[in-house]
């Protein structure tokens, strides 16, 4: 990407799978910490448990987030983490956001 000017094909060219502003989000909360279970994404996030449920399938099947499945005083606990490739991604998709900003500010 030029960094003087942008086009639609810049903005085309951004990951659709984290383009998304509930997956965007979910990946920021997950980039700052090393992993977080299901309940505190759904506080961070402010989504409903489907909504939830919905946006982390998405981004394991993208290979970004990796899902633990465990159980603790014999209760279900789910627990999410970034993989190096969700990690990479989003770097790659906040330095393209930044190219963009500086080319039109």
């Amino acid at each position: 990407m030029r960094a003087t000017q942008i086009n639609a094909k810049d903005i085309a060219a951004l990951d659709k799978v984290l383009h998304e502003p509930g997956r965007l989000g979910v990946v920021a909360c997950l980039y700052v910490v090393k992993d977080a279970d299901f309940v505190f994404l759904q506080s961070q996030t402010d989504m409903t448990v489907g909504n939830l449920s919905s946006h982390l399938k998405r981004l394991e099947q993208a290979g970004y987030v990796a899902v633990k499945k465990e159980f603790v005083d014999a209760k279900p606990r789910t627990v999410l983490s970034l993989t190096k490739s969700g990690r990479t991604a989003f770097d790659r998709y906040i330095e393209t956001l930044k190219v963009m900003l500086r080319a039109i500010g």
